[in-house]
């Protein structure tokens, strides 16, 4: 690499452990019904849709083999998940790239397959929206084009105004990490509890969370 200007955040299972709240709300529902979330099947989303189409609710109903109200069933979901969300703070180690990238000069964006309202919502409430120079959501690229494609990457690239090399990307999940090998940027890997259980290959480095190596040391090993 050359000298590192700017770093490119995931959201969702990153900066805020929203897959967790996810998972839990679907594991819960799933078990009312007598069955067992498929997480496999989930971890082809976690990051993106952009390379699967799994819809939990329809999901559901297949195992069950008898109709259900999606559109109740799907608003039931959204609402146990978005509780425990509200309730998460932001995760270990962020704070402390924020303010050091900061200090450093270095510019900062967000790159999520989440849209806008969602992320800048969060972002706000948790006091760190303007610490970022850019934030790129869903909203803007094409339709199907979130994670793993390169998309909001290389978008995030051009607002930044920075080259590939001088970049670095923090994901947490493995469509996350897809996208930013293939906008060919350096990527470090930092699953959380739910994406821990996926296989995460490609990554340049994989932490167990941004607590366990300082900004500054990163920077070092990426020179």
């Amino acid at each position: 690499m050359t000298g590192t200007r700017a770093l490119i955040f995931d959201f969702d299972g990153l900066i805020l452990d929203t897959e967790t709240a996810d998972v839990r709300a679907w594991s819960d529902i799933y078990a009312e019904y007598g069955f067992t979330f498929p997480l496999e099947s989930w971890a082809q989303i976690i990051g993106g849709t952009g390379a699967a189409s799994f819809d939990a609710a329809d999901h559901l109903q297949t195992l069950l083999g008898d109709p259900l109200d999606l559109e109740t069933l799907q608003a039931r979901q959204n609402h146990i998940s978005h509780s425990f969300v509200f309730q998460q703070p932001v995760l270990p180690g962020v704070m402390d790239y924020l303010h050091t990238a900061k200090r450093l000069g270095l510019k900062l964006a967000i790159a999520s397959s989440s849209p806008h309202s969602w992320v800048d919502t969060h972002a706000r409430r948790l006091g760190i929206f303007d610490y970022f120079d850019k934030v790129i959501c869903a909203d803007d690229v094409g339709a199907g084009r979130t994670k793993p494609n390169p998309d909001l990457f290389l978008l995030a690239l051009d607002r930044l105004q920075v080259r590939k090399n001088e970049a670095i990307v923090f994901e947490d999940s493995p469509n996350g990490v897809q996208a930013a090998k293939s906008a060919g940027i350096f990527v470090v890997a930092v699953p959380n509890s739910v994406t821990s259980q996926l296989s995460i290959e490609n990554a340049n480095l994989i932490l167990s969370s941004l607590a366990d190596l300082s900004l500054p040391d990163l920077l070092n090993k990426v020179k």
